[in-house]
């Protein structure tokens, strides 16, 4: 391999596919495809039909390997990086990974980049254990500053984490058009996510607003196969008398063109979420955008989005009228959404990602060897 490749770790139940990747799976992608300096070689758990446009290659998990799966899944990482030989190594979202990984190729540097909280995290819940991981990894990225707080939670930083937000492609998204008098959600079907309250809310509003109507694209799960759970099974009824399409999974470019067809985008999250990719992808297509503040999404949104308290569907439902009833407003927080979104476009966060490589590869020394 060239002597600028990274290697560029999925976790284990990442798909990266056209047809089955998640919010992970589809960030990586998206950098993979743009770095100007370095070469990324994306690994993972096998795929039937991978992304064409960035290599890729599948890691299968040593079963012999003792402990548990994760730890298999890292063996055989380590196995097929034996091969590879790259200069950096990036661990997605998996701090047990990234520490194995650091035992078997000291003399490469290991990055951790977290997309979720990581006090919820195996080797990674306790402040000493988050502190270790500052000690022993390269680098460690947050998504937003609300993730790094959770790690730094007690913790005396060896180095600072640097936040490197989540990004999109602009070039991506659907160009203008004309919207419908449609209420989306989009996003996965589940109580964290608010989809319960989205369709209490709609309940309560369609009834007062003649010629509009609501959806809900998604499923428990990224991918077709995705479980039909007892929650998605609840929910089916109380969509249907509420008057609320529920389309189930679909690919990420169909997401795109509905938002870009929605004139009011909802994002309900009840759990403190770590970035807000969909409230980000809803601003991008011009959508006015009803948001939760919770976690990272008041950075992502700032000022461009209406907030809105995820536990109070009537209040939800009172807003979602007064905006369906207030084109102007809509058109303005379209236009806000917009111009947020393209502090996120994806030049900006490549270029930046290849300044830490670089900056890694001019600094970094390794530390002394201690048992993991």
């Amino acid at each position: 391999m060239p002597s600028d490749t990274v290697a560029v770790i999925l976790p284990p139940r990442e798909g990266f596919s056209p047809a089955a990747s998640g919010a992970v799976g589809l960030l990586v992608h998206r950098l993979a495809t743009a770095s100007s300096r370095f070469t990324p070689l994306v690994v993972g758990m096998p795929v039937a039909v991978p992304f064409a446009d960035v290599p890729f290659r599948a890691a299968r998990p040593v079963w012999w390997w003792p402990g548990t799966q994760a730890r298999r899944y890292a063996a055989g990482v380590a196995r097929l990086l034996d091969e590879v030989r790259p200069a950096l190594i990036e661990v997605h979202n998996r701090p047990d990974v990234a520490l194995f990984l650091t035992g078997r190729f000291a003399a490469v540097p290991v990055s951790l980049f977290l997309h979720n909280d990581p006090q919820g995290m195996r080797r990674a819940h306790s402040s000493a254990e988050r502190t270790r991981l500052l000690a022993r990894l390269a680098r460690v990225v947050t998504v937003s500053s609300f993730l790094r707080g959770r790690l730094l939670e007690g913790v005396r930083p060896v180095h600072s984490p640097m936040v490197l937000p989540n990004c999109l492609d602009l070039r991506q998204i659907p160009p203008p058009g004309v919207r419908g008098n449609l209420i989306l959600f989009a996003g996965r079907v589940v109580a964290d996510k608010g989809a319960d309250v989205f369709v209490r809310a709609c309940a309560r509003a369609l009834p007062a607003l003649p010629g509009w109507r609501a959806e809900m694209v998604g499923a428990d799960r990224f991918g077709a196969a995705s479980p039909d759970t007892p929650f998605l099974r609840a929910l089916r009824p109380q969509a249907r008398t509420a008057g609320v399409a529920m389309l189930g999974y679909r690919p990420h470019a169909e997401v795109l063109a509905a938002m870009a067809r929605a004139a009011i985008v909802v994002v309900p999250s009840r759990w403190q979420e770590p970035f807000g990719l969909s409230a980000l992808e809803a601003m991008a297509c011009g959508a006015a955008l009803l948001c939760s503040p919770r976690g990272g999404l008041a950075e992502v949104t700032g000022e461009a989005a209406v907030p809105i308290d995820p536990d109070d569907a009537d209040g939800l439902a009172e807003r979602l009228a007064a905006l369906a009833n207030d084109p102007a407003r809509r058109a303005a927080l379209g236009e806000a959404g917009r111009a947020r979104a393209r502090a996120f476009d994806l030049p900006h966060a490549a270029a930046r990602l290849d300044a830490l490589r670089a900056d890694i590869l001019a600094t970094w020394s390794p530390p002394s060897r201690r048992p993991i």
